[in-house]
């Protein structure tokens, strides 16, 4: 990963478009969230509504994570998986049917993966995935909790990396799921150990190392915020 912020381009290759363990127990730029169907995964219980989180204040302005859309959306993130900065990690460079696989491998799935557009001051700028860790192949490689959320993410624009705005939307989108997910004790990450600048970012947003681990791609640090340490940071 780069040393910067870009360094936010985190993906686990071993997360999508596979079988995953059986369950064990942007809005446009002109309206500040879409409608979204009351059956479509992203609102399902597994992530406990996420289509309806209110947004989460921050000092560089409102940040919300809106579902994707793809007949809205795809454009926008192709142009970001063609940035060389994020495409050295995501590997999904090429013409808008690359991501578009990729997005229709969670949205056609239970809603344990929800695709969305960071929406920061009203303008999306970023990507993440939000994931119910416990139920993804990532389990494999770390002792996983009931509930336990994972987030991959990426900064879209070069303007907007470097500058330490990474770390205050992992906080804030740290806070959304804790708020939102009564159940979920912990949210995790896996960056590249070898991005010490990334791993900071982590650490700066109330992140702690938890151990390192072998992926499949990749040696991680393993980084989780815990909800019983949240009013100690």
């Amino acid at each position: 990963m780069p040393p910067t912020d870009s360094g936010l381009s985190l993906r686990s290759d071993d997360t999508l478009g596979r079988q995953h363990p059986p369950e064990r127990s942007a809005r446009s730029d002109d309206g500040p969230r879409p409608a979204v169907s009351p059956d479509a995964p992203a609102a399902g219980p597994l992530l406990d509504n996420l289509a309806g989180w209110d947004a989460a204040e921050t000092p560089a302005g409102p940040f919300a994570l809106v579902p994707v859309r793809p007949d809205r959306d795809l454009d926008r993130i192709t142009g970001w998986m063609n940035d060389p900065a994020v495409a050295a990690f995501w590997e999904l460079a090429g013409p808008p049917e690359i991501t578009a696989a990729h997005l229709r491998g969670q949205l056609d799935g239970d809603g344990r993966s929800v695709p969305c557009l960071g929406v920061l001051a009203g303008v999306p700028m970023s990507y993440w995935e939000i994931y119910r860790a416990d139920l993804d192949p990532l389990a494999r490689h770390y002792r996983a909790r009931p509930q336990d959320t994972g987030v991959h993410l990426l900064i879209g624009g070069a303007g907007d990396r470097g500058r330490g705005l990474g770390s205050t939307l992992l906080r804030a989108t740290a806070d959304l799921i804790l708020d939102h997910r009564p159940q979920c004790t912990r949210v995790v990450a896996e960056p590249d150990l070898r991005n010490a600048a990334s791993v900071a970012a982590f650490r700066s947003a109330g992140f702690r190392c938890a151990d390192e681990i072998e992926l499949p791609a990749k040696r991680a640090a393993l980084m989780v915020r815990d909800r019983a340490r949240r009013h100690q940071l």
